[in-house]
């Protein structure tokens, strides 16, 4: 029997994924490695991870970086992109002090499921 070995954002976002998301609206801007800035939209947001309007193509596995306001650039991973909404993994996990500043600014609507 063999295991893949996987490193431990890897298995983290994984659990993550069945935590909660938060559906809220974020202006922000999205650049993708390569690429220019671009004004984006954030719609949900979860440790691991978040999704955005993306007028633009997105390649699975590319690198990109998002602003949010008054925060640092946080990397992240193209996981999908359909019909100009992208879903990013964070490079590394946000934070749970900054994930819920943001969700205590930002949140609409609440919490929604997978």
């Amino acid at each position: 029997m063999s295991f893949v070995t996987q490193d431990r954002y890897d298995i983290a976002a994984q659990e993550d994924r069945c935590a909660p998301r938060t559906k809220l609206t974020i202006p922000g801007q999205l650049r993708a490695s390569g690429g220019r800035a671009f004004q984006t939209v954030v719609h949900d947001l979860s440790l691991s991870g978040f999704s955005a309007a993306a007028i633009n193509r997105m390649h699975e596995g590319q690198v990109c970086w998002l602003t949010l306001p008054g925060l640092e650039l946080l990397q992240a991973q193209v996981v999908w992109w359909e019909n100009c909404q992208v879903g990013c993994a964070f490079t590394e996990l946000l934070s749970p002090i900054v994930h819920d500043n943001i969700i205590a600014r930002y949140s609409g609507t609440g919490v929604y499921g997978n």
